[in-house]
């Protein structure tokens, strides 16, 4: 059996792997990734395997986004520490997982019942009716964001705002006037809440406004260059597998 797991905890990444060497001693690792970009990058592009395992909230956002991107036609096992009102939506729904930390008793179950079951048509899953199913929809826009300066607190609407942006563990709010603010949010954060007409997480670091684009170039190995306005020291690049989806956007 052939094996791919998304999961960006190591140690739970390490554990499932031992429990999975003790049940099937024959199975092999086909890959082992650790964020969406890194899944629909992979899945885009290699579909000789028999089964996903597939954890729920990684590095940069939740793993339904891959289904948005990347058709999944094999069986998916998810990994989650959601609470018990989500596990009974996954429950009611049929849909396989694993609650995190993984018992072996469970894993044999999940193992079971996948090759009870592996003959027939895996179940297409939709991204947005994923998350609905776990009550995770998408909030309103933020309109503005509420800035502490000194002992002082302004507010900047969206559409001043420029591009955010992250350098280590503090994120940066740089306005159109070249101003920059601290921000209490972590990137994945606002891209959920962010206008996504509006905004693009162009790169790890980076999410940029529509309107702080100045010019977009063709670049190295099929991926975009970005130059905005405020200018920024490194280079703002597109990696192959959201060109498309950057391109679309700037479309709309």
């Amino acid at each position: 059996m052939k094996i791919v797991m998304i999961e960006d905890e190591p140690h739970a990444r390490m554990e499932l792997k031992r429990l999975l060497k003790k049940q099937l001693p024959d199975a092999t690792i086909e890959a082992e990734l650790e964020s969406v970009e890194e899944g629909i990058e992979w899945l885009s592009e290699h579909k000789n395997f028999d089964l996903l395992f597939l954890d729920i909230q990684l590095s940069d956002g939740l793993s339904f986004d891959i289904f948005n991107a990347v058709k999944v036609e094999v069986p998916v096992i998810f990994t989650t520490a959601y609470n018990d009102y989500a596990i009974k939506a996954f429950e009611l729904n049929s849909i396989d997982y694993l609650l995190k930390p993984v018992e072996p008793l469970q894993l044999e179950k999940a193992l079971e019942k996948f090759e009870r079951t592996r003959k027939k048509t895996s179940p297409a899953f939709n991204g947005e009716e994923l998350r609905s199913l776990l009550g995770l929809e998408k909030q309103p826009n933020k309109m503005r964001f509420l800035i502490k300066v000194g002992d002082q607190f302004k507010f900047i609407p969206t559409q001043e705002i420029a591009y955010f942006y992250a350098d280590r563990n503090t994120i940066y709010l740089v306005s159109t006037e070249n101003k920059k603010y601290i921000v209490d949010y972590k990137l994945d954060e606002l891209e959920e809440q962010l206008n996504r007409n509006d905004f693009f997480r162009i790169t790890r670091s980076f999410i940029i406004h529509i309107q702080s684009i100045v010019k977009v170039h063709k670049y190295f190995n099929s991926r975009l260059c970005v130059e905005v306005k405020p200018a920024v020291e490194e280079q703002l690049l597109v990696s192959r597998i959201k060109v498309d989806a950057f391109l679309m956007w700037l479309d709309k």
